[in-house]
């Protein structure tokens, strides 16, 4: 898990040893972690080395602030979610693009309940304003690659289309971090089901 640096106390163009890796690797998991129990105003560098078993000095060394570290947790737990997002669209028939979407993020976000509750801290406490587009363009590119693989005419309106399936997508994930025993796996099914007979036919 190579991500980028931002602060250390190595000399610029000093290459990341694999121990330094692996340091900065647990950091970020421990800082997942707190975010996700404790939201953004719960976390401090010291709570962060605490968790980590490690000295505040030592967090300072890999990252010049807890908003660094923050930022990089956010950055790592949204490449997880792309990646396994993307891998599972990678796999499906254009056809079926939007439905492996849908289940694959509510899947990812289920099992992975902190990953969900840090996404979520990172988007509220965000200085800067987010691109929305970033989020529904690329379900609506799936939306109308799904209707020209079934032979049909391309959504007049993709990026309602995506905007609807997405907020569906983060309700089923809202309710289940409220409700643990929340069946997101039916909902996946009922979902990804109202996509195939409501968009993409």
């Amino acid at each position: 898990m190579d991500m980028p640096r931002t602060s250390t106390g190595s000399s610029e163009g000093e290459s990341v040893t694999f121990t330094q890796r692996l340091r900065r690797a647990q950091i970020i998991e421990k800082t997942v972690e707190l975010v996700a129990e404790k939201g953004y105003a719960g976390v401090s560098l010291s709570g962060i080395a605490e968790r980590a078993g490690i000295s505040k000095p030592a967090v300072l060394y890999h990252f010049s602030s807890k908003t660094a570290v923050v930022d990089a947790a956010y950055e790592h737990v949204l490449h997880e979610l792309v990646a396994r997002v993307g891998a599972a669209v990678e796999a499906a028939p254009a056809a079926d693009g939007p439905a492996y979407y849908a289940s694959s993020m509510i899947e990812h976000l289920s099992v992975n309940r902190h990953h969900a509750r840090m996404i979520i801290e990172a988007l509220s406490n965000s200085d800067t304003e987010s691109d929305t587009a970033a989020r529904w363009k690329p379900l609506a590119q799936l939306v109308q690659a799904a209707r020209s693989a079934r032979g049909l005419v391309p959504d007049p309106d993709s990026r309602t289309t995506a905007l609807i399936i997405g907020g569906a997508i983060d309700s089923i994930v809202a309710e289940k971090l409220q409700d643990p025993g929340y069946d997101t796996g039916a909902a996946a099914a009922r979902l990804t089901a109202l996509i195939d007979a409501t968009y993409v036919s």
